[in-house]
């Protein structure tokens, strides 16, 4: 891509695409404070132009509340809320959606400026409409996942579509990220190591798969299913992981199954990314390599912790309450999007090819 943009213009492009990526890095932690308060399924409907404004009287605020009367999470859990506590849940889900809009124009606008100024070459259009493709598909599966917590005894939205919509906006943020490492990282700061390469590619995967994962204990709250650690309930593999659901449902539906699985691969994870961490030590390489190449080993050692105080942390979960939980929750999911933007960064600045 690097070649498909002026060099002149290449800084603001890139300026334009790492504010981009930290806008959406905000919008996942918006989506974060919005599952954990409970206030994802507040707002019935999706109004693209209306619904930018909040209610603005008394009269429109008791509207939105009746629609919310109608849902399941009203009936069978919120049943005593008041209108206040209902402004409550509606401002977070409303701030989450208000922050998609704007990364919309965000990146829309500038996009425009640039073709108007001709810092584009035609090639690089295509892969700026696969920006914007991308950022429509996650707004769609957004709704569909708000959908499936409206109708029949659901009380939250399907943990299986909180994962999609997850781990698509994980997809938009890496895509925009290497994307602004191919105008603003010369080739000449690029480290060939075959053997680097590929375990990075291996590592990742894995690390997708344990963001799935993440998403799947976020979605069925699978942390309280466990509030132990280094043991799971008294066990080192617990009992009744299979069985349950029934097959291969359990590896998305059963709780404890969820909690097992999530633990087991932070700890694969923490010992893989150590382990390459040493391996990158031993290779010769720019500054620019050799000054962050251990990014990825101190956020994986972070992150593990987190995830430790977190579980344990979980028997003080009190609905509607923001506590302890809460914010080392939020701090997880932080350290989780800087890990993977970190192996992103290993993974451009070591390739197992040369770069012509």
């Amino acid at each position: 891509m690097t070649n498909d943009l002026n060099p002149r213009s290449s800084r603001p492009v890139a300026i334009w695409l790492l504010v981009g990526a930290g806008m959406i890095i905000i919008q996942v932690l918006l989506g974060g404070i919005t599952r954990l308060t409970g206030s994802g399924l507040s707002i019935t409907e999706w109004n693209v132009v209306t619904g930018t404004l909040p209610p603005m009287g008394e009269q429109q605020w008791m509207t939105e509340f009746d629609k919310y009367q109608h849902t399941p999470q009203y009936h069978l859990l919120n049943s005593g809320f008041t209108l206040k506590d209902f402004k409550f849940i509606f401002f977070w889900e409303w701030f989450h959606r208000l922050w998609a809009r704007l990364i919309g124009v965000v990146f829309a606008v500038p996009f425009i400026i640039f073709i108007i100024q001709k810092r584009f070459k035609p090639t690089m259009v295509k892969p700026m409409l696969i920006l914007f493709l991308l950022g429509a598909l996650q707004g769609a599966i957004g709704w569909i996942m708000v959908v499936s917590g409206l109708s029949g005894d659901e009380i939250y939205v399907k943990p299986a579509k909180l994962a999609l919509h997850f781990v698509l906006a994980l997809g938009l943020l890496a895509y925009t990220f290497w994307f602004a490492l191919e105008l603003l990282v010369p080739k000449d700061k690029i480290v060939f190591s075959q053997k680097a390469g590929r375990q990075t590619n291996w590592i990742i995967g894995l690390l997708l798969i344990q963001l799935v994962y993440g998403a799947f204990m976020a979605g069925h709250k699978a942390a309280t299913a466990a509030p132990t650690w280094p043991d799971i309930n008294g066990h080192i593999i617990p009992p009744n992981m299979f069985g349950q659901e029934g097959g291969l449902l359990d590896l998305i539906d059963n709780r404890i199954t969820i909690h097992f699985i999530h633990r087991g691969l932070a700890y694969l994870l923490f010992f893989l990314v150590i382990w390459q961490a040493i391996q990158l030590f031993k290779i010769k390489g720019s500054s620019l390599f050799t000054n962050t190449r251990w990014w990825p080993a101190l956020l994986v050692t972070v992150q593990v912790i987190l995830g430790i105080l977190a579980v344990l942390s979980s028997t003080t979960i009190v609905p509607n309450h923001w506590g302890q939980f809460e914010w080392l929750a939020q701090i997880h999911q932080l350290i989780a999007m800087f890990l993977l933007l970190s192996m992103i960064w290993i993974r451009y600045i070591v390739r197992h090819h040369t770069v012509n």
